[in-house]
């Protein structure tokens, strides 16, 4: 029996949907503040919006890398890792404060890590998506993404094998970030 073009293109989108994996319902070991609904969500829309060519000319190649295209710096590479000079780290995007010193302590991840963005109590700095990049990869599955809430940049992940108080590990790019010392 001869099939009609147009029944080639349904069972190959048949055949296609079938190859793929159903995506598992989200589940995740991470604590009641990670897992927020009002904080773990959909990306907000940026207040900064730009085209890439707009943030390509303000970036390095690695800054646009890491924070417009959700790219990671190799470990321990970062000038940021083991700096422990007092002071407020910002978006290198648009400036935003997203964390302080004072809740910067080394986790021996090879990035800078943090216990708590710097508005610990309305996380308005920081927002978390799923991140479903790895989720395929052994020993990684569906990891927690950070982002400026005011660009949207990606900045890292955070787990939930971090300090107290918080039990958080807030991994961050030190391409996405800048210190600005206490004075």
């Amino acid at each position: 029996m001869k099939m009609p073009p147009a029944a080639f293109l349904l069972l190959g989108a048949v055949v296609a949907s079938a190859a793929e994996p159903a995506r598992p319902p989200a589940r995740s070991a991470a604590p009641a503040a990670v897992r927020n609904p009002a904080v773990l969500g959909p990306v907000p829309a940026a207040e900064i919006p730009k085209t890439d060519a707009e943030w390509r000319r303000r970036l390095t190649a690695e800054q646009f890398q890491v924070t417009r295209k959700k790219g990671t710096e190799r470990a321990f590479s970062g000038k940021y890792t083991d700096t422990q000079t007092p002071g407020t780290y910002r978006c290198i995007c648009c400036g935003e404060p997203l964390f302080t010193s004072g809740e910067k302590y080394h986790s021996g991840c090879g990035y800078p890590s943090f216990y708590a963005p710097i508005d610990k109590v309305r996380n308005k700095t920081v927002a978390e998506h799923e991140d479903w990049s790895m989720a395929n990869v052994p020993g990684f599955g569906v990891r927690t993404e950070v982002t400026c809430r005011r660009c949207g940049a990606h900045l890292g992940h955070v787990f939930n094998d971090g300090p107290p108080p918080t039990g958080l590990r807030y991994c961050i790019n030190s391409a996405s970030i800048t210190l600005d010392p206490q004075k």
